[in-house]
């Protein structure tokens, strides 16, 4: 049976019929669709109108068989819930569509070994290329990301390590800061208050307790704990807890803005005064923390940079070319608003 008896046979328009309609061969059609830089312009235009005439939709399968890569790119983000992860995503899709490639997406939940099984799973699709999120990867995903071949670029930090690439900034400098912010306030008796407990929250703590401990006012009971998930809720409760059992507090250094917002909350229900009796910041910037009464102090974390400069990195990386930086270090602002 001919391609096209096939064709006409199960509905599909396939590749050589856009190649007859548009009067090129197939590998002119194939590199006109994938946007390679070597086929005439007019040729494009024509295989394009082509193939939107047919209705031709490229069969993802054929083309990792013929290319032995996808044109898929595995994302691993841990989570959705926080909306600084689905900036990323969204950055990351942008920059990636027009070079014709689609995100396979997989969310970690902060979980090593479930990290690992989706690395199992998705790297049989034949990925062309990984962005990851963080760079805690126990050593069994290691060795699948390096076995693999396949080009990885780590997101949300940013590390000097041979052969990794990485784009983010530091989290434990940007913890660092804010600290030193509440201390240049007047601040003294400043708590850290951590939710989830991911590795990027904890080097945010070790930026704070860095700082303490440099002028003399760092104590382990500062340090407030909670492995749950973060949220505003959590925020309010922790909130409420911290200023019973420590009434001489006077900031607080909450690890995300949802956090934070929940203890605004907590504050206003109380008729507790912010910043006046105690000082209250956040980390991430998110939706809304402008919004807030007072209006919440935050470090404004680069995260749609982020995802488009790692994407970017990451094509380089699929093509082939040299990557002069391989870590590249975006930085992060502390927002100075009303409630410090």
């Amino acid at each position: 049976m001919s391609k096209s008896a096939r064709s006409r046979a199960t509905g599909r328009t396939t590749l050589s019929d856009v190649a007859r309609l548009a009067g090129v061969s197939p590998i002119t059609v194939s590199r006109a669709l994938r946007g390679e830089r070597a086929v005439e312009a007019s040729l494009v235009a024509r295989v394009q109108a082509a193939a939107q005439e047919l209705g031709y939709v490229p069969d993802p399968a054929a083309r990792a068989l013929a290319s032995r890569h996808s044109a898929q790119v595995v994302v691993l983000v841990p989570m959705l819930s926080n909306a600084l992860f689905v900036d990323l995503l969204e950055a990351v899709q942008r920059r990636l569509r027009p070079a014709g490639y689609q995100m396979l997406m997989g969310v970690t939940h902060y979980d090593a070994a479930e990290e690992e099984n989706l690395l199992r799973e998705l790297l049989q699709h034949r990925p062309a290329g990984l962005l990851i999120t963080g760079l805690e990867q126990n050593e069994t995903s290691r060795k699948l990301i390096a076995q693999s071949g396949v080009p990885c670029v780590h997101l949300m930090e940013a590390v000097q390590d041979e052969g990794v690439y990485s784009v983010g900034f530091s989290q434990a400098d940007a913890g660092a800061e804010m600290t030193r912010h509440l201390l240049q306030r007047g601040r003294r008796h400043i708590v850290f208050a951590a939710a989830q407990l991911d590795p990027r929250t904890l080097q945010r703590l070790a930026g704070w307790q860095r700082e303490l401990l440099r002028v003399g006012l760092y104590q382990p009971a500062l340090e407030w704990r909670n492995p749950a998930p973060s949220s505003m809720a959590l925020g309010a409760e922790m909130f409420d807890a911290i200023l019973q059992a420590q009434p001489d507090t006077d900031a607080i250094f909450f690890c995300n803005d949802d956090l934070a917002q929940g203890a605004l909350l907590a504050a206003l229900r109380s008729g507790i005064k912010v910043p006046r009796q105690v000082a209250i910041a956040g980390f991430n910037d998110l939706t809304g923390s402008d919004q807030m009464l007072p209006a919440l102090t935050t470090v404004r974390t680069p995260r749609g940079e982020i995802g488009s400069a790692a994407s970017a990195m990451l094509l380089a990386l699929i093509n082939g070319e040299a990557v002069a930086e391989p870590r590249v270090d975006l930085g992060y602002q502390l927002v100075e608003r009303s409630s410090t």
